[in-house]
């Protein structure tokens, strides 16, 4: 039987999510409306993203594996949102050229506050950690059955993969701050990002943790 509660604050809570920029919303495209991304395969290189807050509604989260390109099997945890919003985002991904020019970062940085922030809907990403200096959930289920989730949406790419009878957890609605993220893949209706800027420097440059 899952667990409701009206409103719940923890620390640190490690089986959350924030999302990432997938490759496609990097160079600033928007999948249509409601129109999910066509199943594709992970290189398996995990992205590191931070964000101030993020705030989103209808909250699902549950647990598969992805496979990468070269067959290598990775669990873990997907987090689907209705919508999201998103301040102060950053990814940065390091680059092995296989070179004498070793490692580049490719870093990316987008969203303000109000309406400069990130947007985002039918959005899930695929996710090894989390870390969140705060985070607060409105009419949350622990223990949901991966078949009875209602609140919050579940990837049409997963169908099949998901244990109707394993571990999951839902929300009406989520508040996070100070948010790091490691990701493997992120999928979405809608990906905005408004100021976005893109660098790529020498070295290996984390982005770093809002406070």
């Amino acid at each position: 039987m899952s667990q409701t509660f009206g409103k719940t604050r923890w620390k640190r809570f490690a089986v959350v999510m924030v999302p990432t920029v997938a490759a496609t919303a990097a160079v600033g495209i928007s999948i249509a409306q409601g129109a999910l991304a066509a199943s594709f395969s992970l290189s398996g290189i995990p992205a590191t993203v931070t964000a101030g807050t993020l705030d989103g509604t209808g909250f699902a989260q549950y647990g598969t594996v992805d496979v990468t390109q070269g067959g290598t099997p990775i669990p873990v945890a997907v987090s689907g949102f209705k919508t999201a919003t998103i301040t102060n985002m950053c990814q940065s991904v390091p680059i092995d050229t296989h070179t004498p020019l070793g490692t580049y970062t490719l870093t990316i940085k987008a969203g303000g506050a109000g309406s400069d922030a990130v947007s985002a809907s039918s959005i899930f990403l695929d996710m090894t950690e989390l870390q969140a200096k705060s985070a607060e959930f409105d009419g949350i289920n622990i223990g949901v059955a991966g078949g009875g989730i209602t609140k919050g949406p579940v990837n049409p790419q997963d169908a099949g993969k998901v244990d109707p009878n394993g571990f999951s957890q839902e929300a009406d609605s989520a508040h996070l701050k100070g948010v790091e993220q490691q990701s493997l893949a992120t999928s979405a209706g809608t990906f905005v990002l408004n100021g976005m800027h893109l660098t790529i420097t020498a070295g290996d440059h984390p982005c770093p943790i809002p406070g």
